[in-house]
């Protein structure tokens, strides 16, 4: 395979197409825009509807403790989080990962963030307040909080993920897995799974699961900047059952091009974490390869929808992954 240059923004543009790498302008017209409904859209921008639909087809997402969407339920919402040890408040609308707080434990009467902050009871209204009021969600229009079960984390990856629980991003086309990445948390990500933010991205072989590159800011990385382990060793464990999780959203919302993040939990293994019908595109950069050489190959195929999900992810670990 191919080495990519460290200095990829160097490249020029003919030469990422040479290497089959997928541009935002190619993503949303040929493969969003054409294969994504616009009236399926509500289903995964809405985290609240998708983990209402993932609850009706049976699939493993973490547990819904209270949603509310109006101020007046707020104080309520915060005396019942003080009977809970940790949780994460969401905004039902919001993307990137902001204004999402998970909550590891409590400092008496005050709670505990991933990062170690401490907050009060006042920090935690003024929080889902913000949130109602839109400061987070798509379009800034008014939104709802959700707040879930906390993510255990796995101790497999204790030293990898700083402050926060890793997931793993997968890429779905027309049902079949093409490309995965395990995201991890760090100091400068404020614990969250974010790449925009400074968690890093580590690629992952769609056959095995196995390390195929890591970045942080776009740029190779081989150590955890806050642990300083090394990130090459790095093997996800029960593959195949994590891909058909993947695979068994496109079933679920008729989204033909799809971003499924899913997180293992310590005691109950993969979850569906939440959908993106517009999945960014820096999986590239840390799996050393581009998208589009696998995105043509399935829609090639014939018949390529009506196969279970779990031939479509033996499919994709024994042919995509040689493409």
């Amino acid at each position: 395979m191919q080495r990519w240059p460290a200095m990829i923004e160097f490249i020029r543009p003919s030469a990422l197409t040479g290497r089959g790498i997928l541009g935002m302008n190619a993503r949303n017209l040929e493969f969003i825009g054409r294969y994504n409904r616009r009236s399926l859209y509500p289903l995964v921008d809405n985290k609240l509807s998708t983990k209402h639909l993932a609850q009706d087809h049976s699939l493993s997402t973490p547990a819904l403790h209270l949603a509310i969407s109006e101020q007046h339920e707020v104080a309520g919402a915060v005396n019942l989080l003080g009977t809970l040890d940790g949780f994460a408040i969401k905004p039902a609308k919001g993307s990137g990962g902001k204004g999402i707080w998970v909550i590891t434990g409590r400092d008496d009467t005050d709670f505990v963030k991933s990062s170690g902050a401490v907050i009060t009871d006042s920090d935690l209204r003024r929080h889902m307040s913000n949130i109602l009021a839109g400061l987070y969600s798509l379009g800034g229009g008014v939104d709802s909080v959700i707040i879930e079960d906390l993510m255990r984390l796995d101790p497999r990856f204790q030293g990898l993920s700083h402050e926060g629980i890793p997931d793993i991003r997968i890429v779905v086309f027309q049902g079949y897995p093409v490309m995965a990445m395990l995201r991890l948390a760090t100091h400068a990500s404020d614990g969250k799974a974010n790449l925009h933010q400074g968690a890093i991205g580590v690629g992952l072989n769609i056959a095995d699961g196995s390390f195929a590159g890591a970045v942080q800011f776009g740029r190779p990385i081989e150590r955890h900047p806050d642990t300083g382990n090394e990130l090459s060793a790095i093997q996800i464990d029960a593959w195949p059952v994590i891909l058909e999780l993947a695979a068994q959203c496109f079933d679920m919302t008729g989204l033909g091009y799809l971003g499924t993040d899913i997180v293992i939990d310590r005691d109950r293994g993969p979850m569906l974490l939440e959908l993106n019908a517009r999945p960014g595109l820096a999986i590239q950069i840390a799996n050393n390869r581009g998208l589009i050489p696998r995105l043509r190959h399935i829609e090639g195929m014939k018949n390529r929808q009506y196969l279970p999900a779990a031939d479509r992810v033996y499919y994709a670990m024994e042919k995509l992954a040689l493409i």
